[in-house]
């Protein structure tokens, strides 16, 4: 058995895996990528909502054309429980909706971008054991051996890698017996995706824009085992329990039955090896949120390991922790309210929960928090009122945009006057006074008065050389 080397071992080859990969190849970082799965992309992915957060980070990284030229709705509104909605429209992003886009779409570009930014990604190799020490950490798969400094599980809800180091996996069965399929319909919802709990069931319905509707269902009074069998008739009938109607389905193009967990693991670090995604957390799909933070772990994973490989403190690898972990249990609480909310079978509940929320959305406060949480745009690290907050895209005075500048995976510094060579100088169209340093994931670092000399201070400590 073979043993090979590189800086970074990725296990777990679906988006969170592939955006991590390609961000360390661009970066100069030897990465290799190890998936159990054989190379063919799959079409049955769970995952359907790229929300504009993450559509910003694939701008960062001149991807973002490529995923919406994938097809797809764009929705500025998002429909919940029939009465409360979301104007996504009104976010102050170049990207104010949500777009229905299917995972393997999203898997097919973030797989070529890695692959030409030079990642080595092996298939059908399976993880069988994980050894570390302080220099390195030992991945044993059944292909052989591969040596690196670091390594990252991001190989879902039951990752090897995790299992591997004994790393807790605490949590709960949300809902069991959830249905998923994708189907046509005759006669399509009026709100597109449309969400909907009543009677002690939920529903959930989203146009995949290639003919099919996804739909996901739950019934209170049907619970099954997940290798329970499961037909169009049971489907039809819970989604017309909750909506009144079936929308006229027919022509499955599969489906399948399974439960929603709720999980988190307590540290994202443990040595050499993080973990990322669903490895390190897992909620129910209401709001749509497991790829899009799975994502955003991989963005701000990312650029730490570059650094901390060209020679920054290795401390900034606990920020890891410091900054997704409330993250990440932020969205099982929203998620899991929701979800809780929709599959209610107190009729009293239903109606005054749906009024509080429909009247919750028209409070501007509560409902920008919501649409905040919702999109990613909202989601800051600390409570600094400028640092650790996302940078808006603004306009650069040569014309361009502070996301382009972002690409390549650079720190951009939005003061003209301060030079350093590892990062861009760039100044803004509408200068406040307030100098920046922007991160290569798009959040504000820095900020401050003082420029030069705090700048380098920051850049040495978060940067390398």
């Amino acid at each position: 058995m073979s043993n090979q080397q590189a800086a970074v071992i990725v296990v777990g080859a679906g988006p969170t895996g592939l955006l991590l990969a390609g961000d360390l190849a661009e970066a100069g970082v030897e990465v290799v990528l190890l998936e159990k799965r054989a190379a063919e992309l799959s079409n049955l992915s769970r995952a359907f909502a790229v929300h504009a957060r993450t559509l910003e980070t694939f701008d960062a990284r001149g991807l973002a054309d490529q995923v919406l030229a994938q097809g797809g709705a764009r929705m500025g509104s998002v429909s919940l429980f029939g009465r409360a909605t979301l104007h996504l429209s009104e976010l102050e992003s170049r990207f104010p909706y949500l777009l229905v886009a299917p995972q393997y779409h999203v898997e097919a570009v973030l797989r070529e971008r890695a692959i030409e930014a030079g990642a080595e990604i092996r298939y059908d190799t399976e993880v069988t054991g994980v050894v570390q020490d302080g220099a390195s950490v030992t991945v044993t798969t059944s292909q052989g051996e591969v040596t690196g400094a670091y390594l990252v599980g991001t190989d879902g809800v039951h990752s090897a890698v995790r299992q591997a180091i004994g790393m807790p996996y605490p949590g709960e069965a949300v809902l069991r017996s959830l249905i998923l399929a994708d189907v046509k319909l005759d006669e399509p919802p009026e709100h597109n995706p449309a969400i909907q709990g009543a009677h002690g069931a939920f529903g959930f319905v989203a146009d995949f824009d290639d003919g099919y509707w996804r739909v996901v269902a739950w019934n209170h009074d049907n619970q099954q085992p997940d290798d329970a069998p499961v037909d169009l008739d049971e489907l039809s009938e819970v989604t017309r329990r909750c909506f009144g109607t079936d929308f006229g389905m027919h022509s499955p193009r599969w489906i399948s039955r399974f439960h929603s967990d709720e999980r988190q693991v307590p540290n994202y670090r443990d040595g050499r090896v993080f973990l990322a995604g669903d490895a390190a957390h897992c909620h129910s799909p209401a709001g749509g949120q497991g790829m899009n933070t799975g994502l955003q772990d991989a963005a701000n994973l990312s650029w730490k390991l570059a650094a901390v490989l060209r020679g920054a403190p290795d401390k900034l690898l606990d920020t890891y922790q410091d900054e997704r972990h409330p993250v990440g249990e932020a969205v099982l609480k929203f998620s899991g309210a929701l979800v809780r909310f929709a599959s209610t079978r107190s009729r009293v509940v239903e109606v005054l929960g749906e009024a509080g929320a429909a009247l919750g959305m028209r409070v501007k406060p509560i409902a920008h928090r919501a649409i905040g949480m919702i999109s990613g745009i909202g989601i800051h690290y600390g409570h600094d009122k400028t640092v650790g907050r996302r940078a808006a895209d603004i306009g650069l005075k040569d014309g361009s945009r502070l996301y382009e500048a972002l690409r390549g995976g650079r720190f951009v510094i939005l003061d003209s006057s301060v030079e350093d060579d590892r990062a861009v100088a760039a100044a803004s169209a509408e200068p406040d006074g307030l100098a920046r340093v922007v991160r290569p994931d798009g959040y504000i670092g820095w900020a401050g008065e003082d420029a030069p000399e705090a700048v380098a201070a920051y850049l040495d400590a978060h940067a390398g050389r």
